[in-house]
């Protein structure tokens, strides 16, 4: 396969899944045309002109040849010029690595990533927090991201990547949004009525089950194991945290249980403020998750070998749920 058809299907795995659906994607990507349209020529050549296909900022082809032909991917959850180096020095050893795939962003898809936080705004729109509400909470949240992240070295790791000649890609968004969907059908489906049956859920999926063994499970960090549980809400794409301040209003609407990937010690204290149960589901090991189910899609269509660095670990979902269908 080729480097760019990599990229598209995992540019369209991550529209099949999203929070929003199809039409909103599609209604999205129209008016991004529309906008460049509007623009005078000599700002023409600023506006990214792959978000007229690419929904996902923080997922991009961020340095090789689009022409490149893949047949083995080093697949990592953190790619910084150390792990490049890895894949430079293996290749050097005969591996044979065409590919660098990175969850997190870098790059263009790293200083740009907050622009796909706006898909947080239908996630709280669906539990019952109003269009306006959420929108104006988000946009205070994408300003303080932005500020943050436009003071970083972003360039770091592509510069490395185009030195060592290795093509890196990342894939952000689309392995959060399976993780989300993956998430929400199981809960939807097994319907837990206290925390704790939430952390065995989790437990029952290998990326939660691995952490758990290397002394990084699942917990619950507010609220008690035999609380009640009856309206989830999960944490787990949008690019980042959201607002501090929806916890409050999420409360309101009947959400009484966060499962979050990760959160920061001001979002804690807010969503404890607001009484909500939270279960701390995992970074890494939801990230592994969404990486492994979008890698599971992609060894449908194409084959390719995979190595695994950086907090991944690789396990494949989709045939076990083929064969529970059988």
């Amino acid at each position: 396969m080729k480097l760019e058809a990599f990229y598209k299907e995992i540019i369209k795995i991550g529209i099949e899944n999203d929070p929003r659906g199809k039409a909103k994607i599609k209604e999205i990507l129209k008016e991004r045309k529309k906008s460049f349209e509007a623009l005078p020529s000599e700002k023409k050549e600023f506006f990214d002109q792959e978000s007229f296909f690419n929904p996902y900022a923080d997922s991009r082809i961020i340095a090789g040849d689009f022409q490149t032909e893949v047949r083995k991917i080093l697949v990592g959850i953190d790619i910084d010029t150390s792990e490049l180096l890895l894949a430079y020095t293996l290749n050097k050893n005969g591996e044979g690595i065409d590919l660098v795939l990175s969850h997190h962003p870098a790059g263009k898809a790293l200083v740009t990533f907050y622009e796909v936080m706006d898909l947080q705004v239908d996630i709280f729109n669906a539990q019952g927090i109003s269009l306006s509400t959420a929108e104006n909470l988000l946009s205070q949240r994408k300003s303080e991201v932005e500020r943050k992240i436009s003071a970083s070295n972003f360039t770091r790791t592509e510069d490395s990547a185009r030195l060592l000649g290795l093509n890196l890609i990342s894939a952000h968004t689309p392995a959060d949004n399976l993780a989300y969907r993956f998430l929400e059908e199981k809960f939807s489906r097994e319907k837990p009525k206290t925390l704790s049956q939430i952390i065995d859920i989790l437990l029952e999926i290998e990326e939660y089950k691995e952490a758990a063994k290397k002394g990084n499970p699942p917990r619950i960090i507010n609220g008690k194991p035999a609380s009640s549980v009856k309206k989830i809400h999960l944490e787990f794409t949008g690019g980042t945290e959201g607002p501090k301040d929806i916890y409050e209003k999420l409360a309101n609407s009947g959400v009484d249980t966060i499962v979050s990937m990760h959160l920061s010690e001001g979002h804690y204290q807010s969503a404890k403020k607001a009484n909500l149960n939270i279960v701390l589901a995992g970074h890494i090991s939801s990230d592994s998750l969404g990486l492994n189910l979008l890698l599971d899609k992609l060894q449908e269509k194409f084959q390719f070998k995979i190595l695994t660095c950086s907090g991944f670990k690789r396990f494949s979902h989709y045939s076990k749920l083929r064969k529970k269908r059988k």
